[in-house]
């Protein structure tokens, strides 16, 4: 059979080991001019194919490794099949300098890049990358590496002790946050208290034990299914009345109370003795906070019995250190409950020396600038239990003057849109100076 065939009034020329086809002077190993058409076509080394006719259309199937380094260049439409038990490898300078690939189909197993977290590359949108710290993937979103989700969150919302003159509660109640409706119990606190505060991630609430104790006791709780609490098997470094707290998905920090400026931290899903992370830039108690995944925020706060603070400050949770001012976004203010969102984050209620007060207020955590009005809760109040999904917070019991103004109401706040706050339904127990979290709140998917 002939090695070569050409039709009528094709140009052929062959110059030593270069051969031209449309050419009458082949400057290449193979030279084409004006089209190729092929079924089967397997190229050893660097090619650069700019004209073809039906080879766009093909699949390119590989039977032997295949690594695609500096050096290599090509142009396929199509999918690339990488044989079983075969692998393909693509260097960094292959798709920095020769061009990148915008499709590639795995059959059996794909592995992305992987280490530690301090290990995290320099990356694009999108990267991916497997966290040997965190067993979990990530991904880059322009601007922070979140964690893919694979947690089915119930939506919850857990209202934790609480008082009403003369009784201190242990009972749990929670809500389901999309719904609507009375509180259900949920379970009960190791201890009947009053003042704590309580964080949580997307599987597990954290509860900070305090007065009448006064001990510095951690209790948790499996949001998912209910029950008592489990003491966290350690404690906080202080024992500060009404400390402030807040949360991403892995790490929550308890900060400030009475007379200390102490920011202590957790891993939430181990156990083990509470770290110190910094300082606030102010000693206050009554404060509470709010994450986004990156960001933690501080409220302002008081002194007993009635010297309230104007300080805000703000953490980056992944790493530790003191906090640093925002400002006076609030005003004199102690008592408030946080919500947040990804983006946003609110402060709803509290005390302002002479009487509680009903507004909430909106701050955009990337920024840090001014906080804006948006709304006012059903009945003015302070030191109530709050939660949230993506697009609806709750704000559970509270008091409206202390020691006998304790309410039952939960007040629902549409915190996508407007704005508006309308009747959720009623706790089963009227109670002040409790605490609240969620599995669906804005700091989840951060460190």
């Amino acid at each position: 059979m002939a090695n070569v065939r050409q039709g009528y009034l094709d140009d052929y020329s062959q110059n030593n080991d270069k051969v031209g086809i449309g050419t009458s002077t082949s400057q290449e190993k193979l030279q084409i001019v004006g089209g190729l058409a092929s079924k089967d076509l397997n190229i050893t080394g660097i090619a650069t194919i700019t004209s073809t006719s039906g080879f766009i259309e093909r699949n390119l199937e590989y039977t032997e490794n295949v690594d695609l380094d500096a050096g290599d260049s090509a142009t396929l439409s199509g999918e690339i099949i990488v044989g079983a038990g075969l692998t393909m490898t693509v260097g960094t300078a292959a798709t920095a300098s020769q061009g990148h690939i915008d499709s590639l189909k795995v059959y059996t197993m794909f592995q992305p890049p992987s280490g530690t977290t301090n290990q995290r590359p320099v990356a694009k949108p999108g990267s991916l990358f497997y966290n040997f710290d965190f067993k979990t993937v990530e991904f880059f979103d322009g601007s922070n590496w979140r964690q893919v989700d694979n947690v089915i969150r119930r939506g919850r919302t857990l209202m934790f002790g609480g008082f009403d003159v003369p009784t201190h509660y242990k009972e749990i109640d929670f809500v389901n946050i999309s719904s609507q409706g009375n509180s259900q119990h949920f379970g009960d606190l190791s201890a009947s208290v009053r003042m704590g505060k309580s964080f949580a991630n997307e599987t597990r609430g954290i509860h900070g034990c305090l007065y009448p104790s006064n001990t510095a006791n951690i209790d948790y709780v499996s949001i998912a299914s209910g029950g008592n609490a489990i003491d966290w098997g350690a404690d906080r470094t202080t024992s500060a009345q009404q400390q402030g707290a807040l949360a991403t998905s892995t790490r929550g920090l308890f900060f400030g109370g009475a007379s200390t400026n102490v920011i202590d931290y957790i891993e939430i899903q181990t156990t083990g003795n509470a770290q110190d992370f910094g300082d606030l830039t102010t000693a206050r108690r009554n404060t509470h906070g709010f994450a986004s995944p990156t960001r933690g925020v501080m409220s302002a706060g008081g002194e007993f019995p009635h010297s309230n603070h104007q300080t805000t400050d703000f953490v980056t949770v992944a790493s530790k250190g003191n906090a640093t001012l925002i400002g006076d976004i609030i005003g004199q203010i102690s008592g408030v409950r946080c919500f947040s969102s990804s983006v946003v984050g609110f402060f709803a209620g509290g005390y302002n020396p002479g009487a509680s007060v009903s507004r909430i207020k909106k701050l955009t955590t990337a920024t840090l600038g001014n906080a804006f009005d948006f709304g006012d809760l059903t009945t003015a109040r302070r030191t109530g239990a709050t939660g949230n999904n993506g697009t609806r917070a709750v704000y559970m019991s509270g008091t409206t003057a202390f020691p006998a103004g304790q309410v039952n109401t939960i007040d629902a706040i549409s915190i996508s849109t407007s704005g508006n706050v309308t009747d959720f339904g009623d706790t089963s127990r009227t109670v002040g100076q409790t605490s609240g979290c969620s599995d669906s709140h804005g700091g989840l998917g951060g460190f």
